[in-house]
């Protein structure tokens, strides 16, 4: 886990962090560090396989999400929650509501999906359900089922519907 400011700069993170290594203390199991956050910006287009949980304030954590969202190729493809000390959680994709795109049938609905499989995993401790749910996302992909945010050219992008159905024949069937 790795608590991301930038405290060197701006001394009104020192409170983040000393909350953050109170935390941690109490997770004795738990590895925890601290970098800075145009390290971490580095880090994430370099190594992103190198860092675990981001802990991080709202205008940091939005700026990484958005980065972190090219390194699976779109804002849409992402997941995120936002969860307490118990079961309950606040689910959705990184990219909020897309109100621009809204009613157009243009929105990626994978994030969306993706973050009801963190839901179920998360708040529901319904692993097997999760998995069927993100396998079904991958294998709609994977068949070449994507919207405009993902496609490859040739193939002509689907609308927010069809990767939604394409999902949901790949968790009920044909």
């Amino acid at each position: 886990m790795t608590c991301v400011d930038k405290a060197n700069v701006f001394r009104a993170f020192a409170w983040f962090r000393e909350i953050f290594d109170g935390r941690a203390q109490a997770l004795p199991d738990l590895t925890a560090d601290h970098m800075y956050i145009d390290a971490c910006a580095l880090t994430m287009v370099q190594r992103p396989w190198t860092l675990d949980v981001l802990i991080t304030e709202n205008m940091f954590g939005d700026i990484l999400t958005d980065e972190a969202s090219m390194l699976t190729g779109s804002l849409g493809m992402l997941p995120s929650a936002a969860l307490g000390s118990g079961p309950r959680g606040l689910y959705e994709p990184i990219h909020g509501s897309a109100p621009d795109i809204a009613g157009q049938g243009k929105a990626n609905p994978c994030g969306t999906i993706l973050s009801a499989a963190m839901l179920l995993r998360h708040s529901l401790n319904l692993e097997t359900e999760a998995r069927q749910v993100e396998t079904a996302v991958m294998s709609a992909i994977e068949a070449g089922t994507r919207t405009a945010d993902i496609a490859l050219a040739p193939a002509a992008p689907v609308s927010t519907r069809a990767m939604g159905d394409a999902v949901l024949r790949g968790i009920t069937g044909p």
